[in-house]
């Protein structure tokens, strides 16, 4: 049984649109991931929280960002790593598409933290891979590129998507194993 897609960007776009919000789609979904990541709750109340936000209200059941909610927690739950990041398509420049792919890794960073806290348990790898979102997370998109950019693209994207997937196993699924051992 496969995972629920995300919505279509457009209609998330016009979803934060409509809440006067200020932050790209990439970006939001990355700090969702991030906070389901980091162990935070999947509530129609995670936009609040994952912007530090609490006048904000819930998200409404069947909207397009309770959709991206649902899909993004099925998949990163899902043990047959059909997460997806959310982000532009191969049509789209380079610099639009590594630009988005530096967002989500903030919004992941911002997300994490929040749900985590400040010195959750991590494993090695794991201390690792967010320390390389971090660095990506700080990096700024290139106007222009060639055909080994675009390789690096993919491979820099499949690399936070792992790394998404371990920090969640870290902090959410080996934490629910412990409980049902005790």
């Amino acid at each position: 049984m496969s995972s629920p897609d995300l919505p279509a960007p457009a209609a998330l776009e016009g979803e934060i649109r409509a809440l006067a919000l200020s932050v790209p789609v990439s970006e939001l979904h990355g700090s969702l991931c991030g906070w389901l990541a980091g162990g935070g709750a999947s509530d129609r109340q995670w936009l609040g929280k994952v912007l530090a936000d609490p006048s904000l209200p819930a998200v409404s059941e069947g909207s397009a960002l309770d959709d991206m909610r649902l899909a993004s927690a099925a998949q990163l739950a899902d043990r047959s790593f059909e997460f997806e990041l959310l982000l532009p398509g191969p049509d789209d420049s380079l610099a639009e598409r590594s630009g988005a792919l530096f967002d989500w890794c903030r919004g992941f960073l911002g997300g994490f933290g929040l749900a985590a806290g400040a010195a959750p348990a991590l494993s090695e790898d794991s201390r690792e891979a967010l320390a390389d979102i971090a660095k990506l997370a700080a990096a700024q998109p290139q106007d222009e590129g060639d055909e080994e950019d675009e390789e690096a693209l993919v491979e820099l994207e499949e690399f936070v998507r792992v790394a998404a997937l371990l920090l969640h196993g870290d902090c959410v699924m080996a934490a629910q194993h412990r409980q049902r051992f005790n």
